[in-house]
């Protein structure tokens, strides 16, 4: 073990110095995974203290959020010192600790529109899939639900300043649903994900209202030819979706392409332009071929 243990350390060193990292002086480390996702946790208990904590019908339901945000927002803000010290030493810039907690206090005032939004996404869940008995089901069982709870909490945190700990968010969302949403994505209220496996959301993605994706839906970037990328191209690289589109399973939308209001978009179908309103767009007509009963083969 002594011999493994100095291989280590020496393939450690090794990187540190090829990538220039060298520990500073007093590093305390990096926000947690395992904290962030005690902090997510505390905060769904918080936002549906019925449904997604352990209150019961003799709780005081107020006593029991206030205690559960709390806890939640305490490590929270621990979480978020680490990262902006994190941050400070990679730009050699000091740390302010007021920083932190200007970010949680703004966080935590975003909780009651978070809410909100999130139930208007339930209940356009409920609205759009005829199988879900109650919005309580939608809630406690949809992945699709439980990715964009996710992301409601990782694009704030994201938009205040702690894109690190947003990240770790929206892959602990990943890693429960399958459903991979860059925490810059904008999200409009009333968004649906029907089954989701495979969703790919890129960071500059932006989405309206009471728009419906189905599973395998990628909304990504192109690999453009040449050397380098302008500056729309590198900051600004991924759909644009109008309010109430439904984009179908396996659909793949690429680059800064806007998809108009109210369009179908079907299933499988590629593309790479923009799309205008109202629009209704299939795949390419497809070929059979079929073999009778008589052996003779058939096309389609």
């Amino acid at each position: 073990m002594e011999v493994i243990g100095r291989q280590l350390r020496a393939a450690r060193q090794a990187w540190r110095e090829a990538h220039h990292r060298h520990l500073e002086v007093g590093f305390e480390g990096f926000p947690s995974r395992q904290r962030v996702e005690e902090v997510v946790n505390g905060l769904c208990a918080a936002l549906f203290p019925r449904r997604l904590g352990e209150a019961t019908g003799e709780t005081d339901e107020d006593a029991y959020v206030e205690a559960t945000l709390g806890r939640a927002l305490d490590l929270l803000h621990e979480q978020v010192k680490l990262e902006l010290r994190y941050w400070s030493a990679e730009a050699a810039q000091p740390f302010d600790d007021e920083d932190a907690a200007n970010i949680l206090r703004h966080f935590a005032a975003g909780l009651p529109e978070i809410r909100s939004l999130i139930d208007s996404d339930v209940e356009a869940a409920f609205l759009g899939d005829p199988a879900a008995r109650s919005v309580d089901e939608i809630l406690i069982c949809y992945p699709g639900a439980l990715a964009v709870i996710h992301h409601r909490l990782a694009h704030r945190l994201h938009g205040l300043g702690a894109p690190l700990i947003a990240r770790i968010i929206s892959e602990i969302a990943n890693t429960r649903t399958g459903i991979d949403i860059h925490p810059g994505a904008t999200i409009g209220p009333n968004f649906f994900i029907d089954h989701g496996t495979g969703v790919v959301i890129g960071e500059t993605a932006i989405i309206g209202a009471r728009v419906r994706l189905y599973q395998a839906v990628t909304l990504g970037a192109r690999k453009l030819p040449g050397n380098g990328l302008s500056m729309r191209e590198r900051f600004a690289r991924h759909p644009i979706i109008e309010d109430d589109v439904v984009i179908y399973a396996g659909a793949t939308i690429l680059g800064r392409v806007t998809i108009g209001r109210g369009s179908v978009i079907g299933g499988n179908v590629w593309l790479v332009e923009d799309v205008p309103a109202e629009s209704f767009v299939t795949q390419g007509e497809v070929r059979l071929r079929v073999t009778s009963a008589s052996g003779l083969p058939e096309e389609r």
